[in-house]
């Protein structure tokens, strides 16, 4: 017959490979749409408007954050601290990465017991290992805090720790600092720090004595 054109007859062959065509083409535009558009990256301090986000500052979701950070986020002119901690003296234990605490120290001179805030704006850049508190069900609370801190002032904090007793205070963080502190001129260095004494605290924080 003239004029018609012999259709050859579809195989299961050529079916499947077509399918197969269709399918990778699929996932090819399902991954394209997808990967572009990652997870949202969890801070892991606080970050002020204008500073630049570097991979030790945020952790992805799902990701053990002990081990995140190639270094800790410690301003030039500043070192980090490490200070015990527990369910009383730390806030029961909701004090977390971010905050800023105060600390109250409390010295016993002879007769007399005298309390006094000595730090302020102390901020905390990690929350130490969690330790179960007595009882079935009890929360686990941190047992220390790490904070920035000058070189002098982690002198006088390493001689309240050793002469006194010490209890924070968690700030409002509605007060919170929103820049990254400057050097402090009167220790702007870890070698400016002169060293501490029962002289100079008192000199330091005379209404305790």
């Amino acid at each position: 017959m003239r004029g018609l054109t012999i259709r050859r007859p579809f195989t299961i062959l050529g079916i499947v490979l077509a399918l197969l065509v269709i399918a990778a083409f699929v996932l090819v535009a399902i991954n394209a749409s997808t990967g572009s558009i990652g997870p949202t990256p969890i801070p892991l301090v606080t970050i002020v408007t204008g500073e630049a986000i570097t991979s030790n500052l945020v952790a992805k979701p799902g990701t053990a954050l002990a081990s995140q950070s190639e270094f800790l986020p410690i301003p030039s002119g500043y070192v980090a601290l490490t200070i015990p901690t527990s369910e009383q003296q730390g806030v029961a234990g909701y004090v977390q990465p971010g905050d800023y605490i105060s600390v109250i120290a409390t010295v016993t001179s002879g007769a007399k017991v005298a309390s006094k805030t000595v730090f302020i704006d102390l901020h905390v850049i990690r929350v130490g290992m969690e330790t179960a508190n007595n009882g079935a069900g009890a929360a686990s609370t941190a047992s220390s805090l790490t904070v920035v801190v000058t070189e002098c002032q982690a002198e006088y904090i390493t001689w309240f720790l050793t002469n006194a007793s010490l209890k924070y205070t968690l700030e409002s963080y509605q007060d919170y600092l929103q820049t990254v502190p400057a050097k402090d001129p009167t220790c702007p260095s870890v070698s400016s720090a002169p060293g501490v004494t029962l002289q100079t605290v008192k000199k330091a924080y005379p209404s305790l004595f």
